[in-house]
């Protein structure tokens, strides 16, 4: 241990000399050469993310082999984000440096804390140092993370790969971060997927199971210059991708061309994608998973147009209790949200692989927390499930809710379905059947990371509560039909004007059962049988460990993870 330690200083000494000089080039522009170094795999990055940003040329060789935008400390460290250099060879690195800070603010470039920081490491850490990190959410290992993408099931296995900046736990160097689970629950990290190259970064799109060819195919935004459709493709079940030579496979002149859903439709016995466009859905179809001929538009006249339209999913549902089945269109929408900022819409009507008829004019939201956003399904999951993930945050303060080493979860496993009421179709949205094997014991308090259930009467209120007079409010009302949720007392809700907020949802009749899941910084809320869903984040000082029920009967489980 004592050997381990010696060596470790030695080499953080050895880069901190280096780094004490670097070449600069004028008042906004440094070069630093890290010495080639067999033994280390990592230069340590040292953030402050109260600065702008700087970028980041890695040259080796005189060529350039990467491009990346950080935070460097001016005058303190925040945290440490970590810089491959083992992949580039056992030669010199250069990095090239560029600040874009008001130097008149923030002093002279080479009085720099980064400098001194930077740290040699063949090992970074990741193990949780936040109270704020989710026990049984998926969260990156690291840093930030936005929208699921690419998710599919396979040999037992489900991947998810999503929206990560490995450099700083602000949006940022768009990659496919990528984890695999065999339960929905517990999460393992995996390297990276795709990452950015000359046609930009790595925005969100979707992976389908090409069973004909025994291969997974990923489809996703290129954003450079212009946002255009690539596609990769994996011969190893998603661990790696080679990116098509034909590359883009679908461009526009539209500024807003994002987010690809592809999938297999069974009734026309061909490849779909949906693609968001400005304020609209557009189809396409192919033989071939590479030549796609478009089809149709839907949007114009339907929903909600208060923002961008994002991330699209599409998918033949059957109806509870009838021997129905109808198509419903997902529609992320920011800002727009019934609660302001991101948001999930979604469409219930037809499609014939052309187009899409909906068969209502009313705008409907599949989740009506503040947090609940990038709604998407796996593909090819088992026994024709549709299994979806959102990302557990609001654009309005994602940047700036309280944790540092990493930010941002995915909700809980959610399975979709549809149900009638009054003659309208909607959306069910209940928590997947893995989350029972979470349930432990009974208990008498809540705790951290548990499970409540709470059988209703006509009207139940539950609060949730600290020592610290924190408190979420919770009440289901019979007579309006409405669910809401107060976190304006709920904690810290410092980082933004937009978070401390009452949400309410319509509960489409009576409520019965509810199942609300607490994992240390977010509430979710569902009805046990599908019709009310509602995610929320808290930021309490501590637990709730009080629970107060007027009107109905708490049982609260622990989580066994």
């Amino acid at each position: 241990m004592r050997k381990t330690t010696i060596i470790m200083t030695l080499l953080t000494i050895a880069l901190t000399a280096a780094a004490q000089s670097p070449k600069m080039l004028g008042e906004n522009h440094a070069l630093l050469r890290i010495p080639a170094a067999k033994v280390n795999k990592y230069v340590l990055l040292p953030v402050q993310e109260k600065e702008e940003i700087a970028n980041i040329r890695v040259i080796t060789n005189n060529e350039l082999r990467q491009t990346l935008n950080v935070r460097l400390a001016v005058d303190k460290v925040d945290y440490y984000v970590p810089l491959d250099i083992k992949r580039y060879g056992a030669g010199d690195v250069l990095l090239d440096i560029n600040f874009h800070g008001d130097r008149r603010k923030t002093g002279a470039v080479e009085e720099f804390a980064c400098w001194k920081e930077m740290k040699l490491s063949n090992q970074f850490d990741t193990s949780n140092r936040e109270r704020f990190r989710p026990a049984y959410h998926h969260t990156p290992p690291y840093a930030w993370m936005n929208d699921p993408n690419g998710m599919f099931y396979k040999d037992g296995v489900y991947h998810l790969y999503y929206q990560w900046n490995p450099y700083g736990s602000m949006w940022e160097n768009m990659t496919w971060g990528h984890s695999t689970s065999t339960d929905l629950v517990h999460w393992q990290a995996q390297p990276t997927a795709i990452e950015a190259d000359a046609l930009g970064t790595i925005f969100s799109g979707s992976c389908v199971v090409d069973k004909k060819n025994n291969q997974v195919v990923a489809f996703y935004t290129s954003a450079g210059q212009s946002q255009v459709q690539s596609m990769a493709v994996s011969k190893d079940n998603g661990i790696t991708f080679k990116k098509a030579d034909c590359n883009p496979v679908l461009v526009s002149n539209e500024p807003d061309f994002r987010d690809p859903k592809a999938f297999w439709n069974l009734e026309t016995q061909r490849w779909n994608l949906v693609l968001a466009v400005g304020q609209e859905m557009r189809f396409y179809s192919s033989d071939n998973l590479k030549d796609w001929k478009e089809e149709g538009a839907f949007g114009k006249g339907y929903g909600c147009h208060d923002g961008v339209w994002e991330c699209p999913d599409l998918m033949k549902l059957q109806v509870k209790g009838t021997d129905k089945q109808k198509w419903m269109l997902i529609c992320n929408i920011n800002p727009g949200g019934p609660f302001g900022g991101s948001a999930t819409q979604y469409f219930v009507g037809d499609f014939d692989g052309r187009k899409f008829t909906c068969e209502h004019k009313d705008t409907r939201w599949m989740d009506y927390g503040k947090d609940h956003y990038a709604t998407v399904t796996f593909d090819n999951a088992p026994d024709g499930r549709r299994i979806a993930l959102a990302w557990m945050s609001n654009w309005q303060y994602a940047n700036q809710v309280p944790t540092l080493q990493f930010r941002s979860a995915n909700s809980v496993p959610r399975d979709l379905g549809l149900f009638e009421y009054k003659g309208e179709t909607y959306c069910s949205v209940t928590p997947s059947k893995e989350l029972l094997a979470l349930r432990g014991k009974v208990v008498k308090k809540p705790t951290e990371t548990c499970e409540i259930v709470v059988d209703t009467k006509s009207n139940t209120e539950i609060v949730l509560s600290n020592t610290k007079g924190e408190q979420v409010t919770m009440t289901y009302n019979a007579q309006t039909m409405t669910f809401t949720m107060d976190r304006k007392a709920s904690g810290d809700i410092s980082f933004s004007e937009a978070f401390p907020i009452v949400t309410t949802a319509p509960t489409y009749g009576s409520i019965k059962q509810l199942r609300i899941f607490i994992d240390r910084c977010s509430i979710e809320a569902f009805d046990a049988d599908g019709k009310m869903a509602m995610t929320n984040l808290v930021f309490p000082s501590e637990p709730y460990n009080i629970i107060k029920v007027k009107g109905g009967k708490a049982t609260i489980y622990e989580i066994n993870n």
